[in-house]
């Protein structure tokens, strides 16, 4: 099978999203579409093949029959209607993250994609960063020893979006990140926010989860920040990883350090950190090309409706404890 694809939304991540794919070999993309002419007008600078369809309603993604996959890349309140016409039309789809901004309306994407045997992933591009797979496999190898305690900072003074706030904006990210990273779903959950700028619009959040096994999490994302900082840690009881994406060099570091109990004394060990190497892939590169070979190969993707559904209960339950 060829892949024959379809981007919808040519916003700022759209147009990475575009580039990207333009990049991809065998990526065979046909159609591109925005709402607005003067995004269209300003992707063809970024378009190499000339060939490449034009529109402004994505209805004529959908009535093209030899599309059979289409990557969501609109405004996330337009994610349901859109990613559900595609369903219906029989494309298998890549959607930006939240998928949705309800619980239900995810449920009702993956029953629908379930139903027509079509792939259906959303964009939680860290978990296609090398970086976020070697943490992983230092947890699964037991490099780090037991799993105990992971937090995240996503800061910047950044661009401040008036139709969600700071958790829906930038936690998406981290909470896919943790998802992954623990295996299993949180028994606890507990959030703060503040606005500053918009009133019923938080700057600013701090959310806490709790999982079984004693493992916590916290993650604080701001854009009323003075530098930018992605910085995740992860804490176990053999050693430290922290991966600052951030950094030009030394990105991913190990740390053998941490606390033992012997003879009922708690003693610290503590040592250099040991820089961990990476390959040079980019993660968008990454996901798109998984989406294209989970299309190929019938294969259901590492970041599928089911752990979009997750994380969007984990968004949900702290915007409720946040508004208490």
């Amino acid at each position: 099978m060829d892949i024959k694809l379809a981007t919808i939304g040519l916003g700022k991540w759209g147009k990475n999203h575009l580039r990207t794919a333009e990049s991809i070999p065998g990526g065979n993309l046909v159609w591109i579409c925005d709402s607005k002419n003067d995004m269209l007008t300003e992707s063809e600078k970024i378009i190499v093949n000339k060939r490449v369809k034009r529109t402004s309603n994505y209805k004529d993604i959908l009535n093209d029959t030899e599309v059979n996959a289409v990557i969501i890349a609109t405004p996330a309140e337009t994610h349901f209607e859109i990613a559900k016409k595609c369903i219906e039309a029989g494309k298998n789809i890549l959607v930006e993250k939240p998928i949705t901004l309800f619980v239900n309306e995810c449920r009702e994407l993956m029953e629908s994609a379930a139903k027509k045997n079509l792939v259906l992933m959303v964009g939680h591009v860290l978990l296609y960063h090398p970086a976020i797979l070697m943490i992983k496999g230092m947890l699964e190898s037991g490099k780090l020893g037991k799993l105990q305690y992971i937090y995240s900072n996503r800061l910047n003074l950044g661009v401040v979006r008036t139709e969600e706030n700071i958790l829906w904006s930038f936690a998406p990210h981290d909470i896919s990140v943790i998802q992954f990273l623990t295996g299993s779903s949180p028994e606890g959950i507990f959030a703060s926010g503040a606005s500053f700028l918009q009133r019923g619009i938080e700057d600013t959040t701090v959310t806490i989860l709790k999982y079984p096994g004693n493992v916590n999490a916290h993650i604080f994302v701001s854009w009323l920040h003075p530098f930018k900082e992605h910085r995740l840690v992860v804490i176990g009881s053999e050693g430290m990883v922290v991966f600052e994406d951030t950094l030009k060099n030394e990105k991913l570091k190990f740390y053998k350090k941490g606390f033992k109990n012997i003879d009922g004394a708690i003693e610290k060990f503590d040592s250099d950190y040991e820089v961990i190497n990476f390959d040079n892939v980019q993660p968008l590169e990454e996901e798109q090309k998984h989406f294209f070979e989970c299309v190929v190969n019938r294969r259901q993707p590492r970041t599928d409706g089911k752990s979009a559904l997750e994380v969007l209960k984990i968004l949900e339950e702290a915007g409720k404890v946040m508004k208490l």
